[in-house]
């Protein structure tokens, strides 16, 4: 079979797949499976199982449960509502500050739970009832929530920067550091949006009018102790060079142990809950490895990488036009594709050829990966517009598509800027070793 065949047959099959409703981790193992028989009969199921061992022996792997223990097991707790509670008190008295406050609470959970999902659904749940209760705009809420929320596969610790990792064979406390570095850009960019659009039309987001002395906000302060704990155990034992990512992540799970017991939360119900929410969501994202990566072992077998390397190769584009046009690509399946999947199968294509072509590839992994984030909320299928479908029921899908646009022109202008301006990430990453 030649490598054009097999191209259309494998990406062809697994776009018919995802439109019939199979699982992306289904659909790509079940393509591999019958493709490499075609291509080599029997002995093709020998490259299948030597990927699944292979990631099954990643060291890097092993911290995504831990990383997503994290999470769960702060949503599972109040230590998000005491957190959202202590950004209401500071920022709640202006005009969109309670905006303000839900973007930089949604952005402390990203760094604690590296999860988009976890993000935006426990930034909605604890952060809309207050500010339904002072008449903000439900559209200025929804696209807030839903922006903030992508931050969660790009600040770290970042579960999909780990497997960029993985594959790459890129230092993960390097792309930790860009991904932080582009995630306070965007954070910022949506405080400066949302102050000035709150300035210019304070009907939209009115100040609250609950009156806090400051004996009463510095006191609040306390519950930022715990969560700010955890972000500098896990994030300094990585850029510090102390830990490892997997052992970083052990000690998160630690620290929020410990956070949770000292609350007298850490009960038998919440183990069960907690370890048994982790398990599902650990089986989902690693059959989604082992099936992308039987499918990648398979289409390379086969010559497909190579083909398609020589066609961008032959293509005799100007470098940047072939550096923007993966960018493209790797925004467009954002919308469709889950990040984990699309990582695994653009990555091992497109890498080498950054490389190639001279570019730093932790400049072009974190705008990679910043381009997920903006799928997430693109039009018609991005993710998060169907968290906040799941938030607001009563909300038509077409004003959440609306709601969302402010902050997506605001994304691809983050991403216009690193791209412009390379250095930003580059210089900011280079003192780590």
């Amino acid at each position: 079979m030649s490598p054009e065949l097999l191209t259309i047959g494998m990406f062809g099959g697994l776009l018919l797949s995802i439109l019939l409703g199979v699982s992306l981790a289904y659909a790509l193992g079940a393509i591999a499976v019958i493709f490499g028989y075609l291509l080599f009969g029997v002995g093709g199921f020998y490259s299948i199982v030597t990927s699944t061992f292979g990631n099954m022996f990643s060291i890097l792997l092993a911290a995504i449960p831990l990383f997503i223990f994290i999470g769960v097991a702060l949503g599972r707790s109040r230590i998000a509502d005491d957190l959202y509670r202590a950004f209401y008190m500071w920022s709640g008295k202006t005009n969109g500050g309670l905006l303000v406050g839900t973007s930089g609470f949604a952005a402390a959970l990203s760094a604690m739970t590296g999860n988009c999902a976890a993000s935006t659904l426990t930034t909605g749940l604890v952060g809309m009832p207050a500010m339904e209760k002072y008449g903000y705009d439900k559209r200025f809420v929804l696209g807030t929530i839903g922006a903030a929320g992508t931050l969660g596969i790009l600040i770290p610790p970042s579960i999909t920067l780990i497997i960029i990792g993985m594959i790459t064979g890129l230092s993960v406390g390097k792309l930790f550091m860009g991904g932080l570095v582009a995630g306070l850009l965007v954070l910022a960019s949506f405080i400066l949006f949302v102050s000035i659009k709150s300035r210019l039309n304070p009907h939209l987001a009115p100040a609250a009018e609950d009156s806090h002395s400051l004996v009463e906000r510095l006191a609040v302060l306390k519950s930022v102790v715990l969560p700010l704990a955890i972000i500098i155990s896990v994030l300094s034992s990585i850029f510090l060079g102390i830990a490892t990512p997997t052992e970083a992540a052990a000690v998160g799970v630690a620290a929020v142990i410990f956070s949770v017991a000292i609350r007298g939360e850490f009960t038998w119900r919440f183990i069960k809950s907690v370890t048994t929410q982790t398990a599902t969501i650990t089986g989902m994202v690693l059959w989604i490895v082992f099936g992308a990566g039987a499918f990648v072992s398979v289409y390379a077998s086969g010559g497909g990488i190579d083909f398609m390397q020589d066609v961008l190769r032959a293509a005799a584009f100007n470098p940047w036009v072939i550096i923007i046009t993966m960018q493209i690509v790797a925004l467009i399946l954002g919308m469709f594709l889950d990040p984990v999947g699309i990582i695994l199968l653009l990555l091992p294509i497109f890498f080498p050829i950054v490389q190639e072509l001279g570019f730093n590839p932790i400049w072009f992994c974190v705008i990679f990966q910043l381009n997920l984030c903006i799928g997430y909320i693109t039009p018609p299928f991005g993710y998060n517009l169907f968290y906040l479908k799941s938030l607001s029921p009563q909300t038509p899908i077409t004003k959440i598509y609306g709601s969302v646009l402010p902050y997506l022109a605001i994304m691809l202008l983050c991403g216009a800027l690193l791209l412009v301006f390379p250095q930003i990430l580059i210089q900011t990453t280079a003192f780590m070793t």
